[in-house]
């Protein structure tokens, strides 16, 4: 009778264990699942709507997959899951490269089009060279630039003052051989004034935005 009873429970214990076996492995499932689905819902987003909301993306793609790896880790028969996980976080870290060929992309073509409106029609990409400006158009250059800034300063955030300092220097630069090419008088002091005017609001329209970004930073 002794022998008998030590069997049921030993029997008991064993269903037991099965059981929590089992429930386990249920949940490691049902949070992998939970990961991958995340996951999916996020590779089907539109590039730039993901890009507004990326820091929220990350923080709880983070959370799912750190959940995933805690429930499979103590389960002994958790490789089917793992690789589970390797798939979503592959298929993860893909849309994460197309999103930064993306940003690449906009900074470029961001860069290009200030570019191009602050130079005017006859801007060329010669990698800051412009050598296409010359002694009978580098006045409306300079024109066009400053006129362009004024407009515009209000608007600019740090890194477009930074882009723009850039390429005022390149065009000064370059003023310097149109100066040897036989530059007039007449036009080196109306390029002066310009220049004159673009110093002091370069100055505090740059502080002013790198105010107001720190100021959201601290947001």
């Amino acid at each position: 009778m002794k022998t008998l009873k030590i069997s049921i429970v030993i029997c008991t214990l064993g269903l037991l264990f099965t059981s929590c076996k089992d429930e386990k492995q249920e949940a490691a499932k049902l949070k992998v699942e939970e990961y991958a689905s995340y996951v999916d819902s996020i590779s089907n987003l539109d590039l730039a709507a993901a890009n507004s909301n990326w820091n929220n993306i990350e923080n709880g793609y983070t959370t799912y997959k750190y959940t995933a790896n805690e429930n499979i880790k103590d389960l002994k028969e958790s490789e089917a899951l793992k690789n589970d996980i390797d798939d979503s976080t592959l298929k993860f870290e893909d849309y994460k490269a197309q999103l930064a060929e993306k940003r690449h992309q906009d900074m470029l073509n961001a860069k290009n089009n200030l570019r191009l409106a602050l130079l005017g029609k006859n801007y060329m990409n010669d990698d800051m060279k412009f050598e296409w400006i010359n002694k009978d158009n580098i006045l409306s250059v300079y024109q066009n630039f400053v006129d362009t800034v004024e407009k515009n300063k209000d608007s600019y955030s740090r890194e477009d003052w930074d882009e723009i300092k850039l390429i005022y220097e390149a065009i000064d630069t370059r003023k310097n051989t149109v100066e040897k090419e036989g530059l007039t008088s007449s036009d080196n002091r109306k390029i002066a004034g310009l220049k004159l005017k673009f110093a002091p609001m370069y100055t505090l329209n740059r502080m002013g935005a790198k105010s107001e970004e720190n100021a959201e930073a601290k947001k």
